[in-house]
């Protein structure tokens, strides 16, 4: 059996792993299996390595992101070049449409727009989450599709059928006018990851309502 003691070990184990840094910005807090993050790194990167590694620890339930970011002085750069070091990026990036748009405020990045597909969204977001220089990403691209079938739901189940890493009689779906509903309880946090992969990588899918939970507690 594992404790609250012991889980929090493992995770800063893993985030001290992952980051250049190691822990010496960050904190660690654990309560019945939820994570809480605190501190400050000094790009937007690391802090989405954090909680990415803390959710690859075995019992973790919850994470929920509380690092700042704070940019040393001589990585901090104006908006403008942001903005043109960012749309340059999504310029040379095949996976992202020219219907994404870019905007900066005090080194915070908004991204607007249509795509028509999840996927292209998260692409958009990821692309830009290593630029140095800026503190956070507020991801407001809208999904469109081009495609929408009129029965999606048999191919998310066949397709959470044909993944190893989901046990698809734990899961239901239900699909009414693009937006896919989700109930049941997903074993680690990389389940959960992959049957929200499937489901965004149906046609016609523009949102999903998430209440699968993770170890008893829900999704974030």
């Amino acid at each position: 059996m594992w404790n609250d003691t012991e889980l929090q070990h493992d995770v800063e184990n893993e985030v001290g792993w992952e980051l250049k840094s190691g822990l010496t910005q960050i904190s660690v807090t654990v309560k019945s299996g939820a994570v809480e993050l605190a501190g400050h790194v000094d790009n937007l990167w690391e802090r989405y390595t954090a909680e990415r590694a803390a959710w690859r620890v075995a019992h973790v339930s919850q994470v929920t992101n509380g690092i700042h970011v704070v940019i040393p002085f001589d990585k901090q750069r104006d908006d403008d070049d942001i903005a043109l070091a960012a749309m340059s990026i999504l310029e040379w990036n095949g996976l992202v449409p020219e219907t994404v748009e870019v905007q900066v405020a005090k080194a915070s990045l908004t991204l607007s727009g249509t795509v028509e597909r999840q996927q292209q969204k998260e692409e958009a977001e990821r692309a830009l989450s290593s630029l140095n220089g800026i503190t956070g990403i507020r991801n407001n691209i809208a999904i469109l599709p081009a495609v929408s079938l009129a029965e999606t739901k048999a191919p998310i189940e066949a397709a959470m059928r044909r993944n190893a890493l989901v046990d698809s009689s734990r899961i239901k779906v239900h699909v009414s006018h693009g937006v896919a509903s989700l109930r049941g309880a997903a074993r680690l946090r990389a389940e959960y990851e992959e049957v929200m992969h499937a489901v965004w990588s149906a046609p016609g899918i523009t949102k999903i309502e998430d209440h699968l939970t993770i170890g008893g507690m829900r999704g974030e």
